[in-house]
């Protein structure tokens, strides 16, 4: 698949390959080659705003941020996980509410200001390490932030966009510069009632 085309017309494409009964997380994954890590994220990003799912989202977010600092081509997942299948029907489904939504943002975002991919994945993988780690932290409605620009740094990184990247790291630095000034603010809190 050439990566500069949109990631809508990506995973539109993708249906025509997929078996026709169910896809696993290993098939999918290995279907989207290089924009693999980023529809990942792009997908932990969407369960992280979720308050039920985000503690959840932040663990997942943990084993490709990793293998984005080690510079992999793929995210390899546990067995138990990519062996999880999902019905091709209820894909299509998904992916047929997904494109309407990504076709709009990508009038706004598309391929430039390049940079070296090797860097890149690297950078990203630890922002987005720390992002998941400020996932974690016990601050009510906290992992929003943090959801919303693993989000900004997933679509970034699918359709290449230089520009985005550096918006989303503007963004990541603000909201992991906010979490630190929360949490020790709060130890400060607890310190004081000792």
């Amino acid at each position: 698949m050439d990566f500069r085309l949109p990631t809508s017309v990506v995973l539109h494409r993708l249906l025509d390959e997929a078996p026709a009964d169910h896809v696993t997380l290993a098939w999918l994954l290995g279907a989207l080659q290089e924009r693999s890590f980023g529809f990942l994220l792009l997908l932990l990003g969407l369960l992280g705003l979720v308050p039920a799912l985000a503690t959840i989202a932040a663990v997942l977010l943990l084993w490709p941020a990793v293998q984005m600092i080690g510079a992999r081509q793929s995210p390899s997942l546990p067995g138990w996980l990519a062996q999880r299948s999902l019905s091709t029907r209820r894909l299509a489904g998904l992916i047929a509410r997904l494109v309407p939504i990504l076709r709009r943002l990508e009038m706004l975002v598309r391929p430039r200001w390049q940079t070296p991919s090797g860097t890149t994945k690297r950078v990203i993988g630890a922002i987005m390490l720390l992002l998941a780690m400020s996932m974690l932290a016990p601050v009510p409605l906290g992992h929003v932030p943090p959801a919303v620009v693993v989000m900004l740094l997933a679509f970034a990184y699918l359709e290449d966009d230089g520009l985005l990247l550096w918006l989303a790291l503007i963004a990541a630095t603000a909201v992991l510069a906010a979490m630190v000034v929360v949490v020790w603010g709060t130890v400060i809190a607890i310190d004081a009632l000792d």
